[in-house]
């Protein structure tokens, strides 16, 4: 007995054990799995809303169709797009960048060497000319001080007509002297530019001026004559500076029943709107 008392003490632990516990076998990965999956299909989906147009989504949509097929023409591209890129229309015709639109492409097949441009069937190619020309008119401020003072009068915008060219008085430089349609040293430099600008089409153009009402009821308004006279005189502009006078379709005076701002009497109505006109019109 006296043997066992240099004996180690025998230590029994007991551990307590819950059924249940653990990594629970790792069904947790898979449903976090499904909902990355998820998230990034739903900011795919708000990518696309963005960066896309209406007739490119809907290639989109007819893609994942099974009922109808996924290009409808033959041709070297396949895709939901048919060899476009998503972002195609912001490049400029004349970079020779981009996809071609299928439009054009069937055009130019169709008509031999004939104008691309006229009908329905030019649409694209009118469009990106419109938008060439608009680029090439707003980057001319970046050549030269004077140029970028000039640029100061000119504000374009794409309308279903066409591209409208805007060109305003400021009130420290007017286009014309004072109640008069004799164009001004600004009007004639302006002129030059936007003849050089037009020259990169053969759109049509029409011409169509503008003017501020008179604060007072004048007995005689000279308004109606004046406008008409003073887009007769931009029309000669252009002519002077080698534009074609056969792309002229119409020449408008609208006196002050289109006013710019909400203030008909304001300096800024005082315009003439150069309108480079769309083909399929």
């Amino acid at each position: 007995m006296a043997g066992q008392g240099n004996a180690a003490p025998v230590i029994i632990k007991r551990k307590k054990v819950i059924a249940g516990g653990g990594h629970h076998g790792g069904a947790w990965k898979v449903a976090y799995a499904d909902f990355v999956t998820a998230m990034m299909a739903f900011f795919l989906l708000m990518w696309l809303l963005n960066a896309t147009t209406e007739k490119q989504r809907k290639g989109i949509s007819d893609y994942f169709n099974p009922t109808i097929p996924v290009n409808r023409i033959s041709g070297g591209g396949d895709g939901a797009f048919g060899g476009d890129s998503v972002f195609s229309e912001e490049t400029m015709a004349y970079t020779g960048t981009g996809a071609m639109d299928r439009k054009t492409a069937a055009s130019s097949a169709d008509q031999s060497g004939e104008d691309a441009g006229s009908g329905a069937a030019g649409e694209g190619l009118g469009q990106s000319e419109l938008k060439d020309v608009e680029k090439a008119l707003m980057a001319r401020g970046g050549e030269s001080n004077t140029m970028e003072q000039l640029l100061r009068h000119v504000v374009t915008r794409v309308t279903d007509e066409g591209l409208v060219i805007e060109v305003y008085d400021l009130p420290d430089a007017p286009l014309f002297v004072a109640e008069t349609a004799e164009p001004t040293a600004a009007a004639l430099a302006l002129g030059d530019l936007l003849a050089e600008v037009l020259a990169l089409t053969t759109n049509e153009i029409a011409v169509s001026g503008h003017l501020r009402a008179h604060p007072v009821t004048l007995i005689d308004n000279p308004v109606w004559d004046l406008s008409a006279e003073r887009a007769q005189a931009v029309r000669g502009l252009l002519e002077q500076a080698s534009l074609d006078p056969a792309r002229f379709q119409r020449i408008s005076g609208y006196a002050d029943r289109k006013p710019a701002v909400t203030d008909p009497t304001a300096i800024r109505n005082n315009r003439i709107e150069v309108i480079l006109l769309r083909r399929d019109r």
